[in-house]
């Protein structure tokens, strides 16, 4: 047991300027499947988003305590083809704010959402520690 207990992440949350044109990007550009929705005096306040593997992305209405922030910390989506995904981004119009880099084990870029805040994009390379092989290139 760690420290101080923790069970699993919870959520990740991303702040947005407007709601409405986050959840537009994150439901139908990223293509994530919407969840639950929270209202705020009639309107979203807070709409989650199933990502495959068992987590959610949140995103709230942002206010005074909760701006988005370019270098504050980030979601990584793994990716069966990080150029193909750049590619359908790109036409979507959606800002790439580092184009695909190369490492040792993996490729990775960073995009905007539409309040600016970052989130990256990531490819494992076949070799690797986590692939065993099963990761495609």
């Amino acid at each position: 047991m760690n420290k101080i207990g923790i069970k699993e992440a919870g959520f990740t949350g991303y702040p947005a300027l407007d709601i409405e044109e986050t959840r537009k990007f994150y439901r139908d550009i990223i293509g994530l499947k919407e969840g639950m929705v929270f209202e705020h005096e009639g309107k979203a306040g807070w709409v989650e988003f199933e990502i495959p593997g068992g987590h959610t992305l949140a995103i709230a209405q942002a206010n005074d305590q909760w701006q988005p922030n370019a270098g504050g910390g980030g979601l990584a989506f793994e990716l069966e083809d990080l150029d193909i995904a750049l590619e359908k981004l790109a036409a979507a119009g959606v800002k790439i704010i580092l184009p695909a880099q190369d490492f040792p084990v993996c490729r990775m870029a960073l995009i905007a959402d539409p309040s600016g805040n970052t989130v990256a994009l990531h490819q494992k390379k076949p070799n690797h520690p986590e692939c065993s092989g099963s990761c495609s290139h």
